[in-house]
């Protein structure tokens, strides 16, 4: 193996439909990884340095000691790649695995590079590249795509406290998936009282599901930016407050989003772009109903012209993600249909992204 730099690619994410219900037990969400990356470069060193380029963080010290990573620095934004350090290097350590000392470097290309963030998963993209790069540094063997994914979803949840892990799970696997939350506080607990990493990871995970589904070949998907990052735990917040506020309304939420994400996934399933189409406007609504019952603005007014303009083109669109801003998406029965939306959305000041979906999760680019 000697002192060759390995480089790992991850890609960034796009929720697709499902969201806010995903945080709920058994409900499905549809999510995409997207062809922009995040990169970790590996390789053994004398001594242990970090490197975020992104952040100018410079060959940040680092050690592990009594069973945690220590890197050397007051910088709150490390804290990601800390963790994910901790629990692979623990993982590997409980394998009979001692790494060498080693010099990790991690860049992103996920936001513009006018510092623009477009909502694409960035720390759980950075937190699968550490992972994703020192299993494959060390192991012995290719990591299967649900050990970096278990590893990284443990690491993420333990620095963020929440969320549904489908960004973590679009990096992991690569393409468009099917994906059910293990739930994060289920994950918290199993955390707080393992046996071993090792062991959580080869358990069962009770509420978890992924597999990978296919978009027909006749159905366009577009990504449009409408000008305005937003915040993702802000917005959850608000609609999980709906839940102990109004549960009827949080109730009636859920089995709205369901209806919408089994008809859209039926759709994908069938190729049939009527009842896919059906399904993305049945969700654009149900987001609506669910923002407008929480007080909070899910669809801005951009992100609705976004959705109305693809309607008017014989497509459907609904914002992506927590909503309240970033990215809308839209999908289209026709080259030209998908052509004639870009430039509308233009024309109404929608930046028109150049992102699609992603066949492969963490990969190995270059040894």
């Amino acid at each position: 193996m000697g002192n060759t730099s390995m480089t790992i690619r991850v890609p960034g994410k796009l929720m697709i439909a499902g969201e806010f219900a995903v945080l709920e037990a058994y409900q499905k969400l549809a999510v995409t990884a997207v062809n922009r990356f995040v990169y970790a470069t590996i390789e053994r060193s004398e001594r242990n340095s970090l490197t975020l380029h992104d952040f100018n963080l410079e060959k940040l010290k680092w050690e592990y000691e009594a069973g945690e990573i220590k890197i050397h620095s007051n910088d709150e934004r490390v804290q990601f790649v800390c963790d994910a350090m901790t629990v692979v290097y623990t993982y590997l350590e409980e394998n009979e695995i001692h790494p060498d000392s080693f010099q990790l470097a991690i860049r992103s290309e996920l936001d513009d590079r006018s510092g623009i963030k477009y909502g694409l998963g960035s720390s759980a993209a950075v937190v699968t590249s550490v992972i994703a790069a020192v299993l494959n540094k060390f192991l012995g063997e290719k990591p299967a795509p649900e050990l970096v994914f278990k590893l990284a979803a443990i690491s993420h949840v333990k620095t963020q406290g929440n969320g549904s892990g489908a960004d973590v799970a679009a990096s992991s696997y690569g393409g468009l998936l099917q994906y059910a939350s293990f739930q994060a506080e289920w994950l918290l607990d199993a955390y707080m009282n393992r046996n071993s990493i090792t062991d959580l990871v080869e358990r069962n995970w009770t509420y978890y599901g992924a597999k990978s589904i296919q978009m027909p070949k006749n159905i366009y998907f577009c990504v449009g930016w409408t000008g305005k990052p937003a915040s993702t735990s802000k917005l959850v917040d608000r609609i999980l407050q709906l839940k102990s506020d109004q549960p009827e309304a949080f109730e009636r939420f859920l089995a709205a989003s369901k209806l919408a994400v089994d008809h859209f996934l039926q759709g994908m399933e069938e190729a049939n772009v009527e009842l896919l189409l059906k399904g993305v406007k049945q969700n654009r609504e149900a987001l609506a109903n669910v923002g407008r019952d929480a007080d909070t603005l899910i669809e801005t007014p951009l992100l609705g012209t976004l959705c109305d303009l693809a309607e008017s083109l014989g497509g459907a669109g609904k914002p992506s993600g927590a909503g309240g801003g970033d990215c809308g998406i839209a999908f289209m029965p026709s080259k030209q249909q998908a052509d004639e939306l870009m430039k509308a959305w233009e024309e109404a000041g929608i930046k028109a992204l150049s992102l699609q979906p992603y066949p492969y999760g963490a990969t190995v680019i270059d040894k």
